[in-house]
């Protein structure tokens, strides 16, 4: 290889970016590739030693001897060799003493910190993520020089980091085993290979098309594959329509047609892709999925390549290409109206015997120890009750404050609804209320506005909470009773009274209109015919309101449905973190699948097939959730990451602490911490406060 010695960075970055296009078949490239690297490093000062030029000319070296790597054989399984070190994780694919591939990196800022078991343990797992291709589903040997591994499923004390990697380990039918470090399994291996299989491996590096006959000879004829140009130049030779047109040319010109002078054939200065899916497809590849494309969407991708191709149905073959990328539809968002219409839930015939609920958490704990409010709002008239709780109250005692401040005063209600918290969602609480004949209605996963009105009282409590906390300063359950009594009392534009006024037929007495409510006058059936009279006018107002708002709301929604047996993806939450308008996880994909539907749930709602790794969380979701899988036969699915939370969310841990500064406010200061985290595919940095991040990962300070 005839390339001169890297005089800066930009050159040493060109080398590498070459050389690591053909790591896999280069034998502990991560160590001889390491000098180089670091002088990239931001900050490093450009000096070539001993050790760069070594490296240096070891890999030109390693480049330009031919590749001694055999094809795989399905079905008779495979062995590992691999090796962690302080400088990195190296690994080698076996099958039958003949090498399949190599595969090796540096190890990361966090994981210099790591102990060797775990470091030789991590190795491991590099090697099962890499090779997932080829060992899923395969019988695969383990090769380690650290005895301990070999009994890492009897152990019985596992941290967290283990713990993860053996849900990843259990996928795999392997078997881990010692062999001594000096032991040169794979120089011996490379000894024993075959020459079948070292030109096997040469024409394979050489990108060749080549015939295996039954038993196992090459056949003498074969093809190597010609640069993309010659392959244009070769499938417009055998195609009979640009044939028809060369002849055409020959004869004299041809309008939007002509011959370049190295041969190919153009249509308005473009050049004519023959009706090959082979080389149309390599071209749509190069141009949506290399490096240097990076997935572009179909627009961009078409105005791209119009400038220099052109075929009947391009465009077409472009947006179908796109829509059908895998990664796309994974990482890309949706820039259109949120799925699913509106769907109102029905209108109760009577005050109370329909309401909903939920929690107010986060609260400040006040001298009586309650750091909660739970709301509970009857859907007809509006009117709520705010009860003061602490969070860790065990369900019991929220069961026995339901039935002295709800059930006491409005008798047992016919239906809940409310979210998954799950102490609604618990064994107690389904059969309380089935024992008092309520039923229990839930929102789909990860869909508040199913329960939207709690939602919107529990803003307005928050909002009333605040304004108490402002004005009269003291502990927030101090307030409640009042704060009640003003959201009772308060218009509501819905049923176009207070709740006092829907719930007891009259306006409330206050002091701001003691006297404009004097004693009742009216009995009997006069009474009864004046109350019923104003729940129909409720009745009619909240269905004028419920038209009106999903007019409103179905202008900014599109209707999708899916069919039983489709297949979808399942949207993710990033991960937020601690402080306000930060967030981590940006770089993990936006959605994991695909699932098939089970099941129609109502108009706007599925029942997915989980995994098995997904079964802590509800499968049924709305249909904003979701997004249609468009197959393709080219597409690898993995199972979903292992570590999503129960809300649906990428689990993330803390790596350790890089940094600390101090913020200064008007009056005070705030110590903060830079934390560096760790998903299942990234890492990122972040300022976390100080205290926060003392009280939930205190082992980070020790």
């Amino acid at each position: 290889m005839d390339w001169e010695r890297p005089k800066n960075v930009k050159e040493i970055r060109s080398f590498l970016g070459l050389a690591g296009y053909y790591r896999k078949f280069v034998e502990k490239f991560s160590v001889l590739a390491s000098p180089l690297t670091k002088l990239t490093k931001k900050g490093a000062k450009f000096i070539w030693d001993d050790k760069c030029e070594k490296g240096f000319l070891e890999l030109k070296k390693r480049l330009t001897e031919a590749p001694v790597l055999a094809l795989p054989i399905q079905g008779i399984g495979y062995d590992i060799y691999s090796d962690a070190s302080i400088q990195g994780l190296g690994c080698v694919l076996m099958q039958n003493g003949k090498v399949i591939a190599y595969a090796s990196r540096q190890l990361r800022k966090h994981e210099v910190n790591y102990p060797t078991h775990d470091l030789e343990l991590g190795a491991v797992v590099f090697a099962l993520k890499i090779w997932r291709h080829y060992l899923y589903g395969e019988t695969c040997h383990i090769y380690t020089d650290h005895k301990s591994l070999k009994y890492v499923f009897t152990q019985k004390e596992l941290n967290m980091r283990q713990r993860r990697w053996m849900e990843l380990i259990k996928d795999y039918d392997l078997i881990i085993d010692y062999h001594p470090g000096k032991a040169n399994v794979v120089a011996d291996a490379l000894s024993r290979k075959s020459t079948s299989g070292t030109l096997l491996t040469c024409l394979q590096a050489l990108r060749a098309r080549v015939e295996v006959s039954t038993c196992g000879a090459l056949i003498a004829q074969f093809e190597v594959r010609p640069t993309l140009l010659g392959e244009i130049s070769r499938s417009q030779a055998i195609d009979e329509e640009c044939q028809k047109i060369r002849e055409r040319i020959l004869e004299g010109p041809v309008e939007n047609f002509r011959i370049r002078d190295d041969g190919l054939l153009l249509f308005k200065d473009r050049v004519c892709i023959p009706k090959n899916e082979e080389l149309q497809r390599s071209i749509l590849e190069e141009a949506h999925s290399s490096a240097y494309a990076m997935h572009p969407g179909g627009t961009k991708m078409y105005r791209d390549l119009k400038e220099s191709y052109w075929w009947s149905g391009m465009k077409r073959d472009i947006a179908e290409y796109v829509s059908r990328c895998l990664t796309c539809q994974q990482v890309k968002a949706e820039h259109q109206h949120p799925a699913g219409l509106l769907q109102p839930l029905t209108i109760p015939e009577w005050k109370w015997e329909h309401v909903t609920m939920d929690f107010v958490v986060g609260l400040p704990r006040t001298v009586n120890n309650y750091d909660a409010v739970w709301v509970v709002v009857d859907r007809l008239t509006k009117s709520a009750h705010f009860l003061p709780i602490n969070i860790t109250y065990p369900l019991e005692r929220l069961a026995k404050l339901y039935t002295e401040e709800i059930v006491r005063l409005h008798g047992v209600p016919i239906s809940i609804v409310s979210d998954r918290d799950p102490r609604f969602t618990s064994r107690f609480w389904p059969k309380f209320q089935a024992s008092l004949g309520t039923k229990l209605k839930f929102s789909t996963a990860f869909h508040p506005q199913t329960d939207g009105q709690s939602e919107r009282v529990i803003q307005i409590l928050e909002d009333m909470l605040r304004a108490c906390a402002l004005e009269f300063q003291g502990s927030w359950d101090k307030h409640l009773a009042l704060v009640e009594f003003a959201y009772n009392n308060s218009y509501q534009a819905s049923i176009g009274m207070p709740p006092y006024e829907a719930l007891y037929g009259r306006k409330c007495r206050t002091p701001l209109c003691w006297d404009e409510v004097g004693e009742a006058k009216l009995e009997g059936i006069e009474l009864v015919e004046i109350t019923k009279a104003k729940v129909r006018i409720i009745r009619d107002r909240l269905k004028a309101a419920q038209d009106r708002q999903k007019s409103y709301a179905d202008k900014r929604r599109r209707p999708l449905e899916f069919e039983v047996g489709d297949e979808v993806f399942l949207r993710i939450s990033p991960w937020k973190g601690i402080i306000r308008f930060v967030s981590r996880g940006k770089l993990n994909p936006r959605y994991i699948g695909p699932f098939e539907i089970l099941e129609r749930i109502g108009a706007v709602a599925y029942r997915l097939k989980l995994t098995p790794e997904l079964e802590k969380i509800h499968d049924v979701f709305h249909v904003s959730m979701l997004k249609k899988y468009i197959r393709d036969p080219s597409h690898i699915l993995e199972k979903p990451p292992v570590e999503i939370r129960g809300d649906l969310q990428y689990a993330v841990e803390p790596v350790k602490i890089v940094g600390q500064q101090v913020k200064k406010l008007r009056n005070k200061e705030i110590p903060m911490v830079k934390v560096l985290w760790r998903s299942d595919r990234v890492e990122e940095e972040t300022w976390e406060t100080e205290v926060s991040m003392r009280e939930q990962y205190p082992f980070l300070f020790d």
